[in-house]
């Protein structure tokens, strides 16, 4: 059995990734949370409500030791299924003008996007080049490609997560393992819900907020049959903000 392993996806964009990857490609999805098992568990539940299966699978992606065990004794156990495509998804904000900008901060936010992609791919990598399949989905950000003030560390963590994107991606293609990253701009979740959407979106060619579930529908894409000859791209999905 093929599987999906989405990080962060009790909520946002991590939520609505995971659900489409079992509506529209039929994947068992294991769906990773750190804290939140209710959020997680919502998430379940909908996957299950449209004819799905998955399971949940909680650690701290910053954590090698717990991505480690957790990931390996999931595979101890379920030994028919495979882990066939990674959404690197979590991720978090502490934003504040850089002077301010504590060292805990700094670190905290660059080690949830960049060490947790490199603990969960490194988890996974090795069974995927074994069996020559796979799909690796980095979910980056505007900010890393065009950086954004008050977000230096987010900006610097997402801008990473795009060039390991890009160097990962020729050294796997051989084995037919696609890695690509998504770009989001503003899209409408718990990490957009403080700022000022009516004011912000006049910026926004498109004169709106994305959906959690447009940034959905591209994941899917990306993870399919159909994407195997894309790898190494940084798609924008950003209603034309930039380009």
């Amino acid at each position: 059995m093929k599987v999906a392993l989405v990080t962060g996806a009790s909520r946002g964009l991590g939520r609505a990734i995971a659900i489409h990857l079992s509506k529209d490609l039929g994947l068992h999805i294991i769906i990773n949370f750190a804290h939140n098992r209710d959020s997680a568990n919502e998430t379940l539940e909908e996957i299950k409500n449209n004819g799905g299966s998955g399971e949940l699978l909680q650690f701290d992606v910053k954590n090698s030791d717990e991505v480690k065990k957790s990931i390996n004794t999931w595979m101890e156990n379920n030994p028919d299924k495979f882990i066939e495509v990674l959404v690197n998804n979590a991720g978090i904000t502490k934003d504040n003008l850089f002077p301010w900008v504590s060292e805990e901060d700094w670190d905290e936010v660059i080690n949830t996007s960049v060490k947790g992609m490199y603990n969960c791919t490194q988890a996974v990598i090795q069974k995927m080049l074994r069996k020559r399949s796979g799909r690796i989905i980095n979910i980056a950000s505007l900010s890393g490609l065009k950086g954004v003030p008050g977000q230096t560390n987010y900006s610097a963590a997402k801008g990473a997560m795009i060039a390991a994107t890009k160097a990962l991606s020729q050294e796997v293609a051989k084995r037919n393992i696609t890695v690509n990253a998504i770009a989001p701009g503003f899209i409408i979740s718990d990490m957009t819900k403080d700022l000022d959407e009516a004011e912000l979106k006049k910026m926004v060619p498109a004169n709106r907020f994305g959906k959690a579930e447009e940034v959905a529908y591209l994941a899917s894409f990306l993870a399919s049959d159909k994407a195997a000859y894309i790898t190494g791209e940084v798609i924008n999905i950003n209603g034309g903000v930039y380009a």
